[in-house]
């Protein structure tokens, strides 16, 4: 999708590109699949959850096909720069990384269930890259937002950590942080839902075919 030229190294808060105080362009009202608004109001009791997991285009239909999932989009997180642009991100230069926000009905599908598709749609353990995108944009990450969701991710990649060393995997490299100081900056209009938009455009995501052992069977890709 993108191989950025510039050393996957995370810049400092000083060495980031210094933004905008307001986004450099519109998102769309509503979900292309799921036809539900992307950026709310969103109906009580649904519960909100950030994953990163490389590229995003794969990565956010691999949560819009789980039941119980009432909206996603995409969009930047866990950097510096206020309100960037895909280019900006892409350079490297902003410290965020390519995020899916997931907007889901716990009474449906539990948060320990989507850990389980994040965890098996991607390799977890390859630092600033998924397979051939390379950057720090492409890390694994996931910002909570609660303390039930710091100690239910931990836990799962915990769990993860076991089955993928046994099967010859390294260390998980995934960046487990709380959302809340790392806003979530929608992208572009063009990357939301972007393989329902394009069924035969890029998709860089693909896992270890080692399961996790939480929750059900993940969702098809």
């Amino acid at each position: 999708m993108f191989l950025s030229r510039r050393a996957p190294v995370l810049p400092t808060p000083e060495e980031a590109l210094p933004g905008r105080p307001a986004p450099a362009f519109s998102v769309p009202e509503r979900h292309t699949v799921l036809d539900t608004p992307l950026e709310g109001p969103y109906p009580e009791g649904l519960e909100v959850a950030d994953f990163g997991l490389g590229c995003f285009w794969g990565a956010e239909r691999k949560f819009w096909q789980v039941p119980g999932v009432w909206t996603t989009l995409v969009g930047y997180q866990g950097g510096h720069t206020p309100n960037p642009t895909y280019e900006e991100a892409c350079s490297g230069l902003t410290g965020h990384t390519e995020a899916v926000r997931v907007v889901f009905d716990p009474s449906v599908v539990s948060y320990e269930q989507l850990l389980k598709v994040f965890w098996e749609s991607h390799d977890p353990t390859q630092g600033f890259r998924q397979g051939n995108d390379v950057g720090t944009q492409y890390r694994s990450a996931v910002y909570t937002h609660s303390p039930a969701q710091a100690v239910t991710a931990a836990a799962s990649r915990d769990a993860y950590q076991q089955v993928l060393a046994s099967s010859g995997y390294g260390t998980i490299t995934t960046e487990l942080l709380p959302a809340e100081g790392r806003p979530f900056y929608p992208a572009e209009g063009y990357h939301q839902q972007y393989l329902d938009k394009n069924p035969a455009g890029y998709c860089g995501i693909g896992g270890t075919g080692v399961s996790c052992p939480i929750g059900v069977a993940k969702a098809d890709g």
